[in-house]
Parts: structure tokens; sequence; C-alpha cells
């Protein structure tokens, strides 16, 4: 529970990374009853669903408004590339919003 509404994270298989994606959502207390506004929050590099959601206390202010959030990794983890961890910024944890074009990452960096 947080600021009387909840925090969840989901697992689903993306079809557009080929790996496990993580999302977290903050639902207001008036999610039980109607449907509520939802804000999405696209981390940038090396953030996971969970920086926003730890850091940012942005669920007090979406609890006061009304709104439910939602923050999706935006980085594919574990698609096991040679390379993909050897910067911090290129790679898993990168969060770029592209399509690879670079055959050994256009699997997965979708």
């Amino acid at each position: 529970k947080a600021f009387g509404g909840w925090v969840k994270q989901f697992k689903h298989a993306s079809s557009a990374t080929n790996t496990d994606m993580t999302f977290s959502v903050f639902l207001p207390k008036e999610s039980e009853s109607q449907k509520v506004p939802v804000v999405y929050f696209l981390s940038g590099l090396t953030c996971t669903d969970e920086n926003f959601t730890t850091k940012s206390g942005a669920q007090r202010v979406a609890a006061n408004l009304g709104l439910a959030l939602v923050a999706p990794d935006t980085s594919p983890r574990g698609a096991g590339i040679e390379g993909e961890d050897e910067s911090y910024d290129f790679g898993t944890g990168a969060g770029f919003y592209v399509n690879a074009t670079t055959p050994k990452f256009s699997k997965n960096y979708n």
C-alpha cells in the first residue's frame, strides 16, 4: 500500500524484445470503483521500473489527483547477447526507444 493506493509489479513475455519484461503500476484508491486516467513514465538511461517507483515520490501526487501510474522497464534484460553488458550506455539498461538494425541486436532491442 502507498498513499491509500497500491503499487504492483508485473512481468510479461515481450514479443518486441523476446525477453521477459517488467512494469510497475500505482493504482489510486479511486480505481477500486471507477476508471481513472493513466500517466505512463518511460525511464531513461540505466533505469528500471523500480527507479521511478521507489525514488520519484510520484505516487503521493498521483493519489491526490486520482491518477494511475505505469512505469515499464524500457530495456531488454537477459537477452544474452555478447557485448551487451560491456558499457552502461549501450546494451542492457540503455533504455533507448529505437529498433536496432545491427543483426546481433535486432532480435531483442525493439
